[in-house]
């Protein structure tokens, strides 16, 4: 499905939305935000012993891995430093609860849900 464009504020006001929907804690509020093929790509899936690939596919699958982080990680909470927009992606910069800075890339499809996301953590 091809992309569509969208402008700036709506992109960064999706990435304030999705920290939000984090921080709430509510699954239901994140999944809302995802198309029902998304795709999530993070080395936290392979250490949580999800998918050797690190690369998540489709709604249910990030239901079981983000309800086994919200599970591992009570006091999760992120806190936004910034967005970078483009017409169809948003990079939310944040911290998390334990002082880590990572970029989230999110591409939306053309109904305006993400349908890749991407953590991308500081290279050590």
């Amino acid at each position: 499905m091809q992309s569509q464009h969208y402008a700036a504020p709506d992109m960064a006001a999706l990435g304030r939305e999705w920290i939000a929907a984090w921080n709430s804690h509510d699954l239901e509020r994140i999944l809302a935000l995802y198309a029902e093929d998304a795709e999530m790509t993070s080395d936290k899936i392979r250490a949580f012993g999800l998918e050797a690939s690190g690369t998540l596919r489709g709604k249910e699958s990030l239901r079981t891995y983000w309800s086994k982080a919200f599970a591992l990680l009570p006091n999760l909470r992120f806190d936004l430093i910034d967005t970078y927009v483009s017409p169809d992606s948003v990079v939310v910069f944040y911290q998390n609860e334990r002082g880590a800075q990572i970029c989230e890339y999110l591409r939306l499809d053309a109904r305006g849900k993400i349908r890749q996301g991407s953590a991308n953590h500081l290279a050590h």
